[in-house]
């Protein structure tokens, strides 16, 4: 059961806005291809964000991020279709944490990104619309299928682990537990 919105500690409610910003300064920094934390930002969203905060969040962040590095076609309908579907996996796998159940969400989110994309690219202009196309299209974008599932990894892991650390503090700090200090 979630405490009352005037129980939660103030970070809560400026949680979302805080994911927003730095989902999209991180997809405008410099990095590898698809390794961005969107689709983590996804599965942290439908897990744990409430109602449409759960999707507002990942595709504001993109949003803001492509009104910066340009909307590139017909294809983006895709994109944003395959973090709908993140934060759906998000709100099921991941009703129970665990490194395991989070891990396997992030392997699957990077996996239909991959496959709901390049459905998406096979239906544009650069493949035939045949199964041969369909095929070239998908394994034209294997290289990026790594990536994306390093990253989904990282962000996701780093992410809940975040999350569930500051929640931890907070809930010492309400019951006046102090912290483990370190001796050394």
């Amino acid at each position: 059961m979630r405490p009352a919105p005037a129980q939660q500690p103030l970070w809560l409610g400026t949680l979302p806005y805080a994911l927003i910003a730095a989902a999209t300064l991180l997809r405008l920094a410099p990095h590898a291809p698809n390794f961005q934390p969107v689709d983590a930002l996804a599965l942290f969203g439908g897990a744990l964000l409430p109602g449409a905060w759960a999707f507002v969040v990942p595709l504001g962040a993109v949003a803001l991020s492509d009104a910066v590095l340009g909307f590139y076609g017909p294809v983006m309908i895709w994109v944003y279709a395959s973090y709908v579907v993140m934060v759906v996996v998000g709100r099921l796998a991941l009703r129970r944490r665990s490194t395991v159940r989070i891990a396997g969400a992030a392997i699957v989110s990077a996996v239909l990104f991959y496959l709901i994309t390049d459905f998406g690219e096979w239906l544009g202009p650069l493949y035939p619309h045949t199964l041969a196309g369909l095929a070239a299209s998908y394994i034209a974008a294997i290289p990026f299928l790594r990536n994306s599932v390093l990253s989904d990894l990282a962000y996701s892991l780093v992410l809940f682990g975040i999350y569930d650390a500051a929640r931890l503090a907070e809930r010492r700090r309400a019951a006046g537990v102090a912290a483990p200090q370190r001796t050394t």
